[in-house]
């Protein structure tokens, strides 16, 4: 059965568009006017085997990475809801096409379920869209198809990404108010040396007197903003730039990685948040089936630092040969000692994969209880510096005015 993607008027003249199964246009046609549908434009989307065997489709998976992670982890529980209530695979994921909001979901849908009809298993239908579904989705809902537990599995899925955005979102918006206070703060300077105080600075510069220190500095600074203010303004751009394309090399990507952990407050910081990520996605991996290799390899390759990637790498290896997880991650100065213990309980007492989700609650709550005590230090330091600046500012333009009325006393 073929998909076609139709934009049509209803019977009351409204716009609609969506996707439809049908055995050919035709037959399209004639259930969208059964429906009181009139389509004005009616294409055919490939099917996914076609799909999967044209090269040219490569460059185009980038039009999916638009689907927001909360728009997959209401998806994926609303499979799970249509899979307990005994709705078959192919069924449920045609009956969601319709209800998704996003075209490009309904796209993708439309095509996963097309290759389920044509014999691929939901796993591996997923696989075809690598830049919508992680490689924790695809071996997640393997292990729930091989284990007759997918329903079970997608509701974990589901719980696991809402879980990982509320975190994600919770330490965002903490830091959200410091940097917006940052940027105003910057812009409030910027405009006060480049614009306002050249034009006051000016009178004290035509004076024939020496002027105090505070009024020399700030004359200087002033004209160096009047003069520079471009590139200050685009020193920021140049640095990410700059750390874009070193970033992009396995040297460059190692050395900023490992300066960022041996930093001494934000470094301990982006290691509890290694942690964290590390156990819970771990922890769900193993309790959902996947066997530990597979689980460590698919951690590996989303770890976002070189050090933490090199480390797991090693943990691999050892665990391939025999070796225990815990002895490997306590043996290093990335991964935090508390963290390792804690595995290595789980190892001991083989409940490998409670003692790593409690682990990951832990480090979670850590870090969040870390970035809100900062930001509410934060917030008063820059308005403390913000006076100082400005407080530095009126003080040099006022003192030659002190000295002007004494003279004439």
């Amino acid at each position: 059965m073929a998909v076609f993607e139709y934009k049509a008027f209803d019977n009351k003249g409204k716009n609609v568009s969506g996707i439809i199964d049908a055995e050919s246009s035709t037959a399209a046609k004639s259930r969208l006017r059964q429906q009181k549908i009139f389509p004005i434009d009616l294409n055919k989307i490939e099917s996914s085997t076609a799909l999967k065997n044209k090269k040219s489709f490569l460059p185009q998976i980038n039009f999916f990475t638009r689907i927001s992670s909360s728009e997959l982890s209401m998806i994926t529980r609303q499979m799970s809801t249509l899979l307990s209530a005994g709705f078959p695979l192919v069924k449920a994921v045609s009956t969601l096409v319709p209800q998704t909001r996003s075209k490009t979901m309904q796209r993708v849908l439309s095509r996963i379920k097309d290759a389920i009809e044509e014999g691929s298993s939901f796993a591996n239908a997923l696989a075809l869209y690598p830049n919508v579904f992680s490689p924790i989705f695809i071996n997640m809902v393997n292990a729930g198809e091989s284990s007759g537990t997918l329903e079970i599995v997608l509701e974990r899925l589901a719980d696991f990404n809402e879980n990982r955005e509320d975190s994600k979102n919770k330490i965002q918006a903490s830091l959200a108010y410091p940097v917006l206070m940052s940027f105003i703060g910057f812009g409030v300077l910027l405009v006060l040396l480049t614009y306002v105080v050249p034009g006051i600075v000016d009178i004290f510069s035509d004076m024939n007197q020496t002027l105090p220190l505070p009024t020399i500095i700030l004359i200087s600074v002033s004209s160096f903003f009047k003069s520079w203010w471009w590139g200050i303004l685009m020193t920021p751009f140049i640095l990410f730039l700059a750390l874009f394309l070193i970033r992009r090399t396995n040297k460059g990507a190692y050395f900023i990685d490992n300066l960022l952990i041996s930093l001494p407050i934000s470094g301990n910081l982006l290691k509890k948040i290694i942690a964290a990520r590390f156990t819970r996605t771990l922890g769900s991996l193993l309790e959902n089936g996947v066997p530990m290799l597979t689980a460590m390899h698919i951690t590996k390759s989303i770890a976002g630092n070189k050090v933490m990637f090199e480390l797991i790498s090693k943990a691999c290896d050892t665990v391939e040969q025999g070796g225990e997880l815990g002895d490997v991650l306590a043996d290093n100065r990335v991964f935090p000692s508390l963290a390792a213990q804690m595995i290595k309980v789980g190892e001991t007492s083989g409940e490998l994969e409670k003692m790593l989700e409690k682990t990951a609650d832990l480090f979670e709550k850590d870090v969040h209880t870390a970035v809100t005590a900062a930001t509410s230090l934060i917030e008063p330091l820059i308005i403390l510096i913000m006076g100082i600046v400005v407080g530095g500012i009126i003080l040099a333009i006022c003192l030659p005015i002190f000295e002007i009325n004494q003279l004439i006393q």
